[in-house]
């Protein structure tokens, strides 16, 4: 496929996620490679910088075997954060900003050196400045969220958005991320129980795999950036009139709430 029709597809996902509307997977009509799809991925997210947001970091999917089984995919893929996807914490999210949005519970971490070689786990927390308890609005792009890897990897890989907790240090005992309570609420009843050693064992080892996606794709992480760790447990769909939130076990509580219609 030429450079030319990757970057007519990256328009077309850019222009479905700006204005919340609905496409037909790609991979039927348009086939294309992983690799291709991570250049459209990226294709797309420039378009975004021109328009002025800004990079703050990356994520990390199917980092759980939950998600894996509830998207139907069996690899970890990764996409990219600006900051026109945070929300506030505690805030109230709009859904009409989205199409069809679900939440699920991850851990996010803040790195404190530039990322620029792939690292091992008794490094990872070296490079870490802080962590805290996250949730990721994901929105798919593509009709009835149903697509390929490719398809999946080419839409930012569903991400939309994301609310971030207070920040804490607990980031230097390798152990003690590898087991915490994950417990994510609609309006105070539980919809998703689960533990952080759903994500690769330990979150901890997100840091490694994401330095090794760096380093493949030719690319580094600046310090001061963020990386969501992927999720815990799998996806539940948002509503109006929620109170979200997700507690984790030592790293405290997250939360949001959605307006009405």
């Amino acid at each position: 496929m030429s450079a030319a029709s990757l970057q007519a597809l990256a328009t077309t996902l850019d222009a479905a996620a700006r204005d919340r509307h609905e496409v037909d997977p790609l991979t039927p009509k348009h086939a294309f490679s992983l690799d291709q799809a991570y250049h459209i991925q990226r294709a797309s997210i420039a378009q975004r910088h021109a328009r002025g947001e800004k990079p703050i970091g990356i994520k990390l999917g199917f980092t759980s075997r939950a998600k894996m089984i509830q998207m139907g995919v069996d690899s970890l893929i990764w996409g990219l954060l600006t900051d026109a996807m945070l929300r506030e914490e505690g805030g109230v999210v709009d859904l009409g900003d989205f199409i069809h949005p679900r939440v699920e519970p991850e851990v996010c971490f803040l790195t404190s050196k530039v990322i620029d070689r792939p690292l091992t786990l008794l490094e990872a927390g070296n490079y870490l400045e802080a962590v805290a308890p996250a949730m990721e609005i994901i929105d798919s792009r593509y009709r009835n969220f149903k697509f390929t890897l490719e398809d999946v990897v080419a839409d930012n890989c569903s991400s939309a958005g994301l609310i971030v907790g207070a920040f804490s240090d607990d980031v230097r005992d390798l152990r003690s991320l590898s087991n915490r309570g994950v417990a994510m609420r609609f309006n105070g009843h539980a919809v998703q129980l689960g533990s952080t050693g759903a994500i690769l064992g330990n979150p901890l080892r997100s840091i490694v795999q994401a330095s090794q996606l760096l380093a493949a794709a030719e690319m580094s992480l600046p310090a001061g950036s963020l990386i969501m760790a992927g999720a815990a447990t799998a996806a539940e769909a948002l509503r109006p009139g929620l109170h979200v939130s997700t507690d984790i076990g030592g790293l405290g509580r997250v939360e949001f709430f959605t307006g009405k219609q």
